[in-house]
């Protein structure tokens, strides 16, 4: 199961071109302060922006062009850019060279990632991924006519791969804002973007699959309902659009399975949109957390655990969710949930897959509480969990 997992995990790939790649442990950037006493500009509402809205045919033969000639202007490049320490040479890690030649000296390099972005605000508000952005000491955004632009990140969110910058700019190009809800597979789909820096790519192709889970595509951490596609999509193309037929944002270009053709994968723009208001409205995102490992019990599963668990632990349960653990100090420690419970329901909504779990806890509130029915063993007990704003990666070192 761990080796299945790893390599799921190992196949799936974020699509930020990167020249050195950007480390994991790199601290977000700083996030404007006082935003609260502000009154922040909103994203574009196409309902009140019918104006710019695009009229496009979407039988005909040549909407693909139109689309692009329309809202192409709106997508830019954006340039991350950040400089790391480290110590060299290795030699000088070895006790016997530090006695006579002190403690290694440093070196500065400089790392450079590519990727995508679309303007939503005449202002200057542009959309991208938070993994092109991430760590990043400058940040630069070129238009389509070879403007560039200095690019303050307003604020990002790790956990939906989210990130809104502000250019000093005004009367830009924006990409109206479609809807993703009650997408089909099947539609037309239009991406545009930047991959492998070849600036104002246009590829084309269709809905694949939607509302493909972060644990289908071997990236759990994220939160997120992706939209599949078979449209062409490469490294640089992150954070770009996916336009429906009509030239309306539907997603936002973010990853793709190594080795695969026609599997990319987008964040519905209806998520995008939640989470960038959160951060231009607050400065940070906050997310409902409850703090467990979970496994979606099936008859296979559980005739494996209790064989390889030689009678220290006893499945009794046929189906529903399996704590695999119960991370220390968590609301779920807190309100006494055990590795070995199976959860049955949750504020008595039956749940028999992970995924119903994990939209259940981002769908509530922080502080809100949680009714859960679980079987431990061969008793059934309610337990009420009450949920706290997931941590940080700065909270959990």
């Amino acid at each position: 199961m761990q080796n299945q997992q790893f390599f799921k995990r190992s196949r799936f790939y974020l699509l930020t071109l990167l020249s050195i790649t950007f480390l994991a442990s790199c601290s977000l950037p700083k996030l404007p302060q006082n935003r609260e006493n502000t009154t922040p500009e909103p994203l574009v509402n196409p309902i009140t922006q019918s104006d710019r809205l695009v009229d496009i045919n979407p039988t005909d033969p040549n909407f693909v062009v139109t689309a692009v000639q329309k809202v192409g202007s709106a997508v830019v490049r954006i340039n991350a850019a950040r400089t790391v320490s480290r110590q060299t040479p290795n030699e000088f890690d070895d006790p016997r060279m530090g006695r006579f030649f002190g403690s290694a000296p440093s070196s500065k390099r400089v790392e450079r990632g590519t990727g995508s972005g679309f303007i939503v605000n005449a202002n200057g508000q542009i959309l991208t991924n938070s993994h092109v952005v991430n760590g990043a000491d400058t940040v630069s955004v070129t238009l389509k006519d070879g403007r560039t632009f200095k690019g303050e990140v307003l604020g990002e969110d790790p956990v939906t791969d989210v990130a809104v910058i502000k250019i000093e700019a005004n009367d830009l190009p924006i990409i109206p804002i479609g809807n993703s809800d009650g997408l089909r597979p099947g539609e037309w789909v239009i991406a545009i973007g930047n991959p492998l820096g070849l600036d104002n790519t246009v590829t084309a192709g269709i809905v694949s699959a939607t509302d493909r889970s972060s644990s289908d595509i071997g990236v759990s951490d994220k939160r997120v309902g992706f939209i599949q596609t078979d449209a062409a999509i490469n490294p640089g193309n992150s954070g770009g659009p996916l336009l429906n037929a009509r030239g309306e944002v539907i997603g936002m270009n973010t990853a793709i399975i190594s080795g695969a053709q026609g599997l990319g994968f987008a964040i519905p723009i209806n998520t995008v949109q939640g989470i960038s208001q959160q951060i231009i409205t607050k400065g940070k995102v906050e997310h409902a957390y409850l703090g467990v490992q979970m496994l979606t019990l099936t008859p296979e599963v559980k005739e494996q655990l209790n064989t390889q668990s030689r009678g220290r632990i006893r499945i009794e349960a046929e189906k529903g969710i399996l704590l695999v653990r119960v991370v220390p100090n968590s609301p779920a420690d807190d309100a006494g949930l055990q590795a070995g419970d199976v959860v049955q329901s949750i504020n008595n909504q039956p749940v028999t897959k992970t995924e119903q779990v994990q939209q259940l806890v981002e769908s509530s509130n922080v502080g809100s509480q949680l009714k859960m029915k679980i079987q431990r063993g061969q008793k059934i007990e309610q337990v009420s969990v009450k949920l706290e704003s997931l941590p940080t990666a700065r909270d959990r070192s």
